[in-house]
């Protein structure tokens, strides 16, 4: 890493590949020899144009999306889609169910419900218990016209590490996990993804939809806004109006870099070893604690405490002048989070670490 970068531990915003970051800088005046910025263009233009059409390809490459599932690269964040679910999918069934299994499962519930003449049933919640646990014993309908999931609990650092067994169509918010590991996209109906973990500054939000459900319109709501139906973007291949050029381009430069590295099955790996690292320090201290079930962590958030308020804050502040920033825990959870996105560097995690050891050893 450059001499004055520091590791930042952020939820999100995240950290992005220092490399992607110096070639961001490089093309900042002029790109692809146009004589002006990614930002100053026209989407419109073939350099942009090119640009759309490669992020779009890489990820399809890394992610193997089916030739039956529209890509689109969308506005207004994952929060956005909590409504575009429903409004794109329960035009003709009316019936949705949904897994509350953290905040944002929480809140994509809540916007569902939000909306007359639709029956929208909670199949399985760990609320009550403050979302230290992926729900089982689900009560999935049958008939319903999907499930929807959260599939990693970026606040309380959880993930479904099985997707449910179920006929139903899964529609599964990746925002804080889409690029970390290897999935099966034909077991979902939607995929969709905020792009401020994995992927891209924040301004793009991917969705990956099976082509037969956008396609059918009845499937749409009679009050869907023109920007919120996803057959509006599909049709104009994420051109409709002016879209998020910037971090489209950054986007681009992202999977670049991943396939580089070996694409999805390597980060993975990768990922896996930065958790074990983590967890197993706070396994065996005497003074951190992890806060979620065992068989249910995430290995991109994970919340830590000490048990001590005081204690924590004196954590976090002197973390900070080591160069390990953003450790202060969601508001809801309390103590430490470190998210350990694909570009926290294995480096990061091992200096974070020794630097719990270290204080540990003086406050324990």
């Amino acid at each position: 890493m450059e001499q004055n970068r520091v590791y930042n531990f952020s939820a999100g915003p995240s950290m992005l590949p220092e490399e992607v970051l110096k070639e961001v800088q490089r093309d900042m005046l002029n790109y692809a020899d146009s004589g002006m910025s990614i930002t100053e263009m026209s989407h419109r233009s073939k350099p942009y144009m090119a640009v759309n059409e490669e992020a779009q390809a890489l990820l399809r490459e890394l992610l193997n999306i089916p030739d039956n599932y529209y890509v689109l690269f969308v506005q207004g964040g994952a929060s956005t889609q909590f409504a575009c679910v429903p409004f794109n999918l329960l035009g003709k069934n009316k019936k949705a169910d949904y897994i509350i299994s953290g905040n944002f499962a929480n809140k994509a519930w809540e916007e569902a419900s939000r909306y007359e003449g639709l029956d929208i049933h909670i199949a399985g919640s760990s609320k009550a218990d403050k979302y230290t646990y992926i729900p089982k014993n689900l009560d999935i309908r049958p008939d319903a016209a999907y499930v929807h999931l959260t599939s990693n609990n970026t606040i309380f650092g959880t993930r479904f590490n099985e997707f449910p067994k179920t006929n139903v169509p899964i529609v599964a918010d990746m925002s804080s996990e889409i690029l970390s590991r290897e999935i099966n996209v034909n077991d979902f109906a939607v995929i969709y993804a905020g792009a401020q973990k994995n992927i891209a500054p924040a301004g793009v939000t991917i969705v990956i939809a099976r082509k037969d459900l956008v396609d059918d319109t009845d499937n749409v709501l009679p009050y869907c806004p023109t920007m919120l139906k996803w057959k509006t973007q599909a049709d104009n291949d994420s051109l409709y109006n002016t879209p998020p050029c910037f971090p489209i381009y950054v986007a681009m430069l992202v999977f670049r870099h991943l396939k580089k590295l070996g694409g999805v099955a390597a980060i993975q790996k990768v990922n896996e070893e930065k958790a074990a690292l983590l967890y197993d320090f706070i396994d065996n201290s005497k003074l951190f604690k992890s806060t979620v079930a065992k068989e249910d962590r995430s290995i991109m958030n994970i919340p830590f405490v000490t048990g001590d308020l005081d204690l924590d804050a004196k954590f976090v502040k002197e973390a900070t002048a080591e160069g390990l920033c953003t450790l202060k825990g969601h508001k809801l959870v309390g103590g430490m989070r470190a998210s350990i996105y694909n570009a926290m560097p294995i480096e990061g995690v091992k200096k974070l670490v020794e630097f719990m050891a270290k204080f540990e050893r003086e406050n324990g």
